[in-house]
């Protein structure tokens, strides 16, 4: 009898780590992109070594990248190219080009897969662009150029694909665009310099990063009005779900700190040290380990989550903003 417990936890445990193997084996054979914005610039870099593997010029200013629904292609957005850089998701290599995208900044697919939404931070309009996915990759047909405030910025969207949310920096005001008449429905004032925007998973608020304080505003959207402001730290920028459902992630710049807010309770849970202006994140499938851009020391810090410590530190290109692995953990 002891023997078959024996056996037993150990064929439990030979299976466990089979299957851990086998997820960070595909982990392995991905490539995590990295956009150097002030060097219109590609950085690919292995996981496992953690260290860049190759470099290779985009067009102008690369801020932001996202897959398309289906996960076949990367999309990075050149802003002053005013073009879409299309990668391979998994090894990161370019696939092809897509002209006459005007001051991509940040862009978004709609959760219906139906439009593709891209904000011009330098320009002040928000273009909505009809989406069809073809054997050959995406396509993209304008439907409307809607003008804004100064400076549209990041975006959230409802899961219903009806709304989408815009951050105005240079207007501190946020927007909300209806994407059933594609028209700019309202604006509310905000902290100055918002920057990343975020809905919580119950649909009932915003979460700001608002750039200029040190604060995470939190709105209720529907009576647009603020109902709580977290104090997280200087220059509060972008959000990601740490893919738990239960924290948010939230880089501030000015404070060189990533926090980590409980978004059901509204409270901050603790605070990570990432030197050099953290800008955007990434968490790796299991949940374990943070990768962030830092935007004034060219590199990429790697952070062990659980005993909140940078572990290794990447160097890159000039000002890296975007990170993207295909293989990660869920937004919520």
């Amino acid at each position: 009898m002891q023997f078959l417990k024996i056996h037993t936890a150990v064929v439990k445990a030979s299976a466990m780590a089979v299957c851990l193997f086998a997820t960070w084996g595909a982990f392995a054979q991905q490539r995590v992109v990295v956009l150097n914005s002030a060097d219109a610039s590609v950085s690919l870099i292995d996981p496992v070594k953690m260290e860049e593997i190759k470099r290779y010029s985009v067009g102008k200013e690369p801020h932001h990248l996202m897959p398309t629904p289906d996960n076949s292609t990367l999309i990075v957005a050149n802003a002053v190219s005013n073009d879409l850089m299309l990668l391979d998701p998994i090894s990161g290599e370019m696939k092809a080009r897509i002209p006459k995208i005007v001051d991509p900044y940040q862009i978004g697919f709609t959760p219906d897969q139906k439009l593709f939404v891209a904000t011009a931070l330098r320009l002040d309009h928000v273009d909505i662009y009809q989406h069809k996915q073809t054997p050959q990759g995406p396509e993209f047909v304008l439907s409307k150029r809607i003008p804004t405030p100064s400076m549209p910025s990041h975006m959230a969207f409802t899961p219903d694909s009806r709304f989408v949310f815009i951050t105005l920096q240079g207007s501190n005001k946020i927007a909300a665009i209806d994407l059933t008449t594609q028209t700019l429905v309202w604006t509310m004032p905000v902290g100055p310099e918002p920057a990343g925007i975020w809905l919580t998973p119950d649909q009932k608020h915003l979460m700001v990063g608002i750039m200029g304080k040190d604060y995470v505003e939190v709105i209720d959207w529907r009576t647009q009005k603020t109902v709580q402001k977290i104090v997280t730290g200087k220059g509060a920028h972008n959000l990601r779900g740490l893919g738990d459902k239960r924290h948010v992630l939230v880089s501030n710049r000015l404070s060189s700190t990533v926090t980590i807010l409980d978004f059901l309770t509204m409270t901050v849970v603790d605070q990570i040290p990432i030197a050099g202006g953290p800008d955007c994140m990434e968490v790796t499938p299991d949940g374990k380990t943070l990768w962030v851009t830092t935007r004034w020391n060219r590199q990429v810090s790697v952070v062990d989550i659980a005993s909140r410590k940078v572990v290794k530190s990447i160097k890159v290109g000039r000002s890296p903003h975007g990170v993207y692995f295909h293989d990660r953990a869920p937004m919520y």
